[in-house]
C-alpha cells in the first residue's frame, strides 16, 4: 500500500482524523527543527517552535484547501511562528553555540578541517545578518526551497525573491570576507 501524501494527510486532519497529523510530524520534525536552529542557534527555542508550527496547524486546519502543495502551507505557518516569536521577544536571539551541530560530513585531513573551519564561519557570518534575509537564505539554500515557493511563503514574486536573495548571498559574502580576514589574522 502507498503511503498517503503530504496533501492527502492534511486533508483527513481537516476532516477529524486528528491522530493523522503525527505522520506530518514525523515527516516534517526535522527539517523545520533545522529551519528554526539555523535562523536562531536555539535548541530548546527551536524545539518550541517546531512544537508551535503543529499547533498551528491543527488550529487553522479548515483552512488547509489541498490545491497548493502542504509543504508551502506548511512553511508559510512556520514563517508566521517566527516572526509572532520575534515579536514577542524583540528579536530572536542568535546563540553563538555549535556544539552538537556537524556543520561538515566526516572530517578527514587538513582539507576537512579547513572545510569545517569555513564552513562554522559562514554560519556565524550568516547569524550576522539580518533575520529576515537570514530566512530567506536558509529556505532557499539550506531547506532547498524554489523561488516561486518561497515567494508564496514570503507573499512576494518569484523575481523578488531572486532578487533578494542574490542581495542577501551578496551581503553574507561581505560578512564572511571580512570575519575571515579577522580570522587569519
Amino acid at each position: 500500500m502507498e503511503p498517503y501524501s503530504d496533501n492527502e494527510v492534511m486533508l483527513l486532519v481537516r476532516n477529524g482524523d486528528l491522530e493523522k497529523l503525527g505522520l506530518l510530524f514525523e515527516r516534517y520534525k526535522k527539517p523545520l527543527f533545522a529551519y528554526f536552529y539555523r535562523l536562531g542557534r536555539d535548541l530548546h527555542g527551536s524545539e518550541d517552535l517546531v512544537q508551535n508550527v503543529f499547533l498551528r496547524l491543527l488550529k487553522y486546519r479548515h483552512n488547509f484547501t489541498g490545491y497548493g502543495e502542504f509543504h508551502i502551507w506548511m512553511y508559510q505557518v512556520a514563517h508566521n511562528v517566527f516572526i509572532d516569536h520575534c515579536n514577542r521577544n524583540n528579536r530572536y536571539k542568535a546563540v553563538d553555540d555549535f556544539s552538537g551541530y556537524d556543520l561538515a560530513e566526516e572530517a578527514t585531513g587538513d582539507c576537512e578541517i579547513i572545510r569545517e573551519e569555513q564552513l562554522q564561519l559562514l554560519e556565524k557570518a550568516l547569524l550576522q545578518m539580518h533575520a529576515e534575509k537570514r530566512e530567506l537564505l536558509i529556505l532557499c539554500k539550506y531547506q532547498q526551497l524554489k523561488y516561486k515557493e518561497i515567494g508564496e511563503i514570503l507573499g512576494c514574486s518569484e523575481n523578488n525573491v531572486k532578487i533578494k536573495v542574490f542581495r542577501a548571498l551578496m551581503e553574507l559574502k561581505d560578512i564572511f570576507m571580512q570575519m575571515d580576514k579577522c580570522y587569519e589574522k
